[in-house]
């Protein structure tokens, strides 16, 4: 049976169209009971560096949702090549009104949904842990932990949390939280052993500009919550200049990235960097509070 490197591919090295049903070698999973009640969704705004590799990961699913927010990069040419994706457009306002959009209003039929991220892989293990599933009524979600990957190498370890990706429709709701969503789930949540992997190849240039929002979005996020509040990071973090050094200790001594090469140093360097990058609006929002109290005196 022919595979989707068997196409012949265009210049981007993806084929002109991709029928899942009839030439990925994951067919048979159509007919797993369990993979045909999961819906993946994804969110996308100029994912092409990412979302091929990752809508080839799911060629077992009947039906994969991606909401678009305006990509003017080749992403929808992308996703449009393969046969059992369809795409929605939605116009960005935040994160969780984007995830209840695409969960509650895209005509998703499944009990199940995969939420995903454009830069998530799910290997061959995952899937088929996923599809020997038989959870308890009262199950509500499943937690998954990552793998991150720099250039595709997946490292020993990462800050990166384990997330409910798997949950059933109406047992979750999605809440703003600082610069992304969270997540809560109604009732218990079961965890899998696989990982998935992230695995962003977007451009470093697009990954610090992203920082500078996100991270503006994590001070005002702070800067609203009282100390007994904040967990241990977020402490430091709030001190404006604790935070960076203790993360560099934490990913190259606690978490063994030193090991891990430049890949390590790398990611290290990202973590640190987006920590500075959180310490420089705190300190802004403080002078800027500062002369907003001394003009008002």
């Amino acid at each position: 049976m022919p595979t989707i490197r068997d196409q012949p591919p265009d210049s981007d090295g993806f084929p002109e169209k991709i029928d899942l049903y009839q030439t990925h070698s994951c067919f048979p999973y159509r007919f797993c009971a369990v993979l045909a009640d999961i819906t993946p969704v994804i969110l996308t705004y100029n994912e092409a560096a990412n979302i091929g590799r990752s809508l080839e990961r799911l060629a077992w699913a009947r039906d994969v949702v991606v909401v678009d927010s305006g990509s003017t990069d080749e992403t929808l040419a992308i996703v449009a090549r393969f046969s059992n994706v369809r795409t929605v457009h939605r116009p960005f306002d935040t994160h969780a009104q984007q995830w209840r959009f695409a969960v509650g209003e895209t005509g998703v039929a499944t009990d199940w949904v995969l939420r995903l991220d454009a830069d998530y892989m799910m290997e061959p293990a995952l899937r088929d842990e996923i599809a020997a599933l038989a959870p308890a009524a009262d199950l509500a979600a499943y937690e998954i932990a990552f793998s991150y990957c720099i250039d595709g190498r997946p490292l020993r370890a990462s800050l990166y949390p384990p997330l409910p990706v798997l949950f059933r429709r109406g047992r979750a709701r999605f809440e703003q939280d600082g610069h992304t969503e969270k997540l809560r789930i109604d009732g218990p949540v079961g965890r899998l052993n696989n990982r998935l992997l992230h695995d962003d190849r977007k451009s470093l240039e697009r990954w610090l500009q992203s920082q500078v929002r996100y991270q503006a979005s994590e001070a005002e996020k702070l800067t609203m919550r009282s100390w007994s509040e904040l967990g241990w990071a977020d402490r430091l973090r709030c001190t404006r200049v604790l935070g960076p050094p203790a993360v560099a200790l934490h990913c190259l001594l606690l978490k063994g990235l030193v090991f891990d090469g430049k890949a390590g140093l790398l990611y290290t360097a990202q973590r640190v960097a987006a920590d500075l990058i959180l310490s420089m609006h705190l300190l802004r929002l403080d002078l800027e509070r500062a002369g907003i109290g001394k003009s008002s005196g």
